[in-house]
Parts: C-alpha cells; sequence; structure tokens
C-alpha cells in the first residue's frame, strides 16, 4: 500500500512514519509548511511547523530512507483555520483550530493531494485508533486525540491510519530512542501553534481591532467597559476588569456573550452549568445519522468536559440532555459523542455547539 505519513518533525508522526515502512508499506513523508513566515512559529515547546522542525522531519525520513517533500499549504491553513478562528472569537464564540486544521487541512486538503498522487492512505502521528472503519479513544488516555478527530467523515476515515494510537506515549519515545531519531525527547508543542508567544488576545486584538462593550452582572449594572468579546470566553473567571467577586463574596464568571450588542455578562459558578446542547453541522463518522435516542458519552474540550448523555437528531440538529451538568460550555466548541464499550470508546458523532 502506498501511504503518505505527515511528518510534523515531532517523535510521534516519526514513529508513525517508522512503523509504516516496519509493515512494508511504500512509505513517502510530507511536511506541510502553513505559515509564510516559518521561522516564527517555534519558542520552544510552543508552535510547530517551523523551518527547525521541517529540518526534524527531513533527518527522520533520511534514517528511514524514505522520499521526503515540504508540502505548501500555508494559504489554505490561513483561510481555512486562522481567519476561521479569528471570525469565530469575533461573534462571541469558543472555537478550536486543532479540530479545524484535521478537518480542513490534513485530512481533505492534505489528503486530496495524496490520492490525487495515487497514495491509498494518509498516516499520522495521532493518538487514537481505527478498527474497521470505527474511530476510538487510544490506549494512552493522557495522549487521547479522539476529540480533534471526531469531525472526520466516515470517507475520510477509510483513507487514514493512526499508526501510534494503541501505544503510550513514553513507549513511543522509547522506541523513538531505540531507533536512533534524535526528536526522541524532543519536548511536544503546546498551546495554539500559530500563537508561539501564547497571547491569544493580543493576537485577536490586532485582528480584530478595538469594539467597546460593557461587562454587566446579572440584573444588568455596568461592572467596567471592555475593547472586545473577542477577550473573554464562556466560563473566565480572571481578567475581567471588574472589581472584585459579587455581593455574596464568591467569585464572577463570564456566563453569557453578545457580540452583536458587545455585552459580556458575568455571574456565579452556578450560573455556568448547562443540561441541554445544540449542535449544528453534525457529522456522523460511521456515515449513518442516529436513528431515535441514543445513550452516549460526551466530551466538549480537547481534554475534559466529559459526561453521559441522551442524543438526538431533529430537523438537522443535535440535541443533547446530559445526564449530569456541564461547566464553561460555549458556541462555538465542538462536542464529540461517543460509545462506551468494551474495545474502547467508538466516536459515533460530532457537532458544533450552537447553543446550551
Amino acid at each position: 500500500m502506498r501511504v503518505l505519513v505527515a511528518m510534523s518533525g515531532g517523535v510521534d508522526s516519526s514513529v508513525a512514519a517508522a512503523r509504516m515502512v516496519d509493515a512494508g508499506h511504500d512509505v513517502v513523508g510530507v511536511h506541510m509548511a502553513l505559515s509564510s513566515a516559518p521561522g516564527t512559529l517555534r519558542t520552544g515547546s510552543r508552535g510547530c511547523c517551523s523551518k527547525e522542525d521541517a529540518g526534524d522531519a527531513r533527518r527522520v525520513a533520511d534514517i528511514l530512507d524514505i522520499p521526503f517533500y515540504v508540502w505548501d499549504f500555508a494559504d489554505r491553513f490561513k483561510d481555512d483555520v486562522i481567519d476561521d478562528f479569528v471570525e469565530s472569537y469575533a461573534r462571541g464564540e469558543t472555537p478550536n483550530p486543532c479540530v479545524r486544521c484535521n478537518e480542513r487541512i490534513k485530512f481533505s486538503a492534505l489528503a486530496a493531494r495524496a490520492l490525487a498522487l495515487g497514495f491509498d492512505a494518509v498516516a499520522t502521528g495521532h493518538y487514537a485508533r481505527l478498527a474497521d472503519g470505527r474511530l476510538r479513544r487510544a490506549v494512552d488516555a493522557d495522549k487521547d486525540q479522539s476529540y480533534v478527530l471526531g469531525v472526520l467523515t466516515a470517507e475520510q476515515l477509510a483513507h487514514a491510519i493512526f499508526p501510534i494510537g494503541d501505544t503510550p506515549k513514553p513507549q513511543i519515545r522509547a522506541e523513538a530512542a531505540e531507533r536512533g531519531l534524535a526528536v526522541a525527547k524532543k519536548p511536544d508543542s503546546h498551546d495554539i501553534c500559530f500563537i508561539p508567544a501564547g497571547d491569544t488576545q493580543a493576537f485577536l486584538g490586532a485582528r480584530i481591532g478595538i469594539r467597546p462593550g460593557a461587562v454587566l452582572d446579572n440584573d444588568g449594572t455596568v461592572l467596567a467597559e471592555h475593547e472586545g468579546v473577542h477577550g473573554f470566553t464562556i466560563g473566565q473567571r480572571k481578567g475581567l476588569g471588574i472589581p472584585g467577586p459579587g455581593a455574596d463574596g464568591r467569585p464572577r464568571y463570564v456566563t453569557a456573550i453578545d457580540a452583536e450588542t458587545g455585552t459580556v455578562r458575568v455571574g456565579p459558578a452556578e450560573d455556568l452549568e448547562v443540561r441541554e446542547l445544540f449542535g449544528d453541522k453534525p457529522v456522523f463518522t460511521s456515515g449513518t445519522p442516529l436513528d431515535g435516542p441514543v445513550e452516549c458519552q460526551i466530551q466538549v474540550r480537547a481534554h475534559g468536559g466529559i459526561t453521559d448523555a441522551v442524543a438526538e437528531l431533529c430537523d438537522g440538529r443535535l440535541v443533547l440532555s446530559l445526564r449530569a451538568p456541564l461547566r464553561g460550555v460555549a458556541p462555538g466548541q465542538t462536542v464529540v459523542l461517543y460509545r462506551p464499550d468494551a474495545e474502547g470508546d467508538e466516536v459515533i458523532a460530532s457537532a458544533t455547539i450552537a447553543r446550551a
């Protein structure tokens, strides 16, 4: 089988490529250039897709004796991931750019080019498993990335391979060291790859500009002024610009954001609890929509925000009734549905949260 491996220059994709070679496949490595200024996209463990990363990936490919190329997806990445991220925050939402990158770049733009060139599949270093076309959680629960892959369609999964999802991360690093790969001890990248400085508010402010509004409490009292709703997320406690806790002495959190009026509402922690979610643009990883109410487990963040729920498809929208409340759920987040079973939790669907 001809396999294209997306090589980020990190330890995970490097071991994924090595395993594909060991399995006897015809392997080609590709590093995706996602920035027009790649030298600026890594600061220690922050960022990715830098010249340093491309060099690391190339050295691994040399050791594995496989062809290696750098493909430029910078324009597509800006349009489909960065601009989408900025526009979503401008609407008062909280998006996950890693989800969009997987959906629109790695398993759409990259995969489409790979298939057009005659490759059978695209392999990545994601921590997830595929069994009979079914997407499942990784063996390493702490590193599981099935959440950010939950937006993939059955067709996309049919051409995907996740070679390391059956192995805990420490063993992946040990395997890389045994193979003589210099990336064995390379730190994992953190935060948002295209904001290596880690200052999301500054990044958004430079692109959205000043859009003044007010921070209100539950009775409508103006507590502070702000320069744009993009500086807030549901559940946020710090940096609100308000004078201390509420009248009851308890801390206040962002409970609602209205981008049209520029209004940010704050309240006590219990105001964050939601028991029902509505998700638009549902994706069913098996290719088959839900048929009637389905008991499932849902996840609303890459690491955490998990509870049991009943899901139903109503007029093209997912309606989720939660068995236990969740806090800090925001429009724009992705909700992923799992079906727990003996073989490991299976992803059955996903959607973009419209409201809670």
